[in-house]
């Protein structure tokens, strides 16, 4: 489904994605080379915890997919890409707008593609904060994507 989507029509699937609108996410931005990906959530009463922060759930959600999608727009169609590991440690409580900035570099992609030329899999983590308005640390997310290129025929 994704393998045709431009980052434009990603970014409005995920804004209309149920989910999220349920929990109050929205994206902001995708680059135009899928190497990064904006995300904001404000605290409403629908996604608030039983003492008036965000609920830790909408927290990961909010990032969730992100850097699985970046990848699979950024690789192209011959690879295999998943998410396969994350965590999520919560420093502060959340108040206010939170955001996320999500960002792959060049040289992580290259090294993705370089790492998988072999046809074994590749598991890279990535690490990334999520913000309050003020830029202090609410949580940070750690990711371990599986990337695998697919068998020439």
């Amino acid at each position: 489904m994704l393998r045709n989507w431009t980052p434009r029509r990603l970014r409005w699937f995920l804004n209309w994605y149920p989910p999220y609108l349920g929990a109050g996410v929205r994206v902001d931005k995708v680059a135009d080379d899928w190497t990064g990906l904006d995300v904001r959530m404000p605290l409403r009463w629908y996604n608030r915890n039983a003492v008036g922060t965000h609920f830790g759930g909408s927290l990961y959600s909010m990032v969730d997919p992100h850097l699985m999608l970046l990848l699979v727009g950024a690789l192209g169609r011959d690879y295999v890409v998943w998410d396969q590991a994350a965590s999520i440690r919560f420093v502060k409580p959340g108040r206010g707008t939170v955001h996320a900035r999500i960002r792959l570099t060049r040289e992580t992609i290259g090294e993705i593609r370089e790492q998988t030329a072999s046809g074994d899999a590749y598991r890279p983590e990535f690490a990334f904060p999520i913000v309050d308005d003020d830029g202090a640390t609410v949580a940070e997310v750690t990711k371990v994507i599986y990337v695998r290129a697919k068998p020439r025929d």
